[in-house]
């Protein structure tokens, strides 16, 4: 079972635990046009590994393959961030399967659901915990 964590809460860990990482499973269209969680006062970057490749959505094949590209070690813990937080849950499921015994998904994801006019980054999230982040 993955749990779903604050975002919050991943930002003090990431802040506190040195073997604390952020995995950002979005695509490179949602990195260049919405933002990135800024961890640079943590003094990391979140590894970018897309969970569904744009523009066909189909899930990426070598995901466990680029964890471990991008250094990751089974005993880190890994919070994993998409828009929403459906498709980090999913990434977060796959790595854990894969032998990451310490994976989390990061509750509603960067940008959190919609409000009542359809905008996202204001009710949940990261964004909408006033957390930092910058574009691209």
């Amino acid at each position: 079972m993955v749990d779903n964590v604050a975002p919050a809460e991943v930002w003090h860990a990431l802040q506190t635990d040195p073997k604390a990482q952020m995995v950002d499973v979005r695509t490179d269209a949602e990195w260049n046009f919405v933002g990135l969680a800024d961890l640079s006062a943590a003094g990391k970057t979140p590894a970018l590994i897309p969970w569904q490749v744009f523009p066909s959505m189909q899930v990426n094949g070598q995901f466990v393959e680029h964890l471990q590209q991008a250094g990751l070690k089974p005993d880190d813990k890994i919070y994993f961030l998409c828009r929403s937080g459906v498709r980090s849950m999913a990434a977060a499921q796959a790595a854990q399967a894969a032998g990451f015994a310490h994976v989390y998904n990061i509750a509603d994801g960067f940008e959190g659901p919609p409000d009542g006019h359809g905008h996202r980054g204001t009710v949940a999230g990261w964004q909408a915990s006033d957390l930092p982040w910058r574009q691209r």
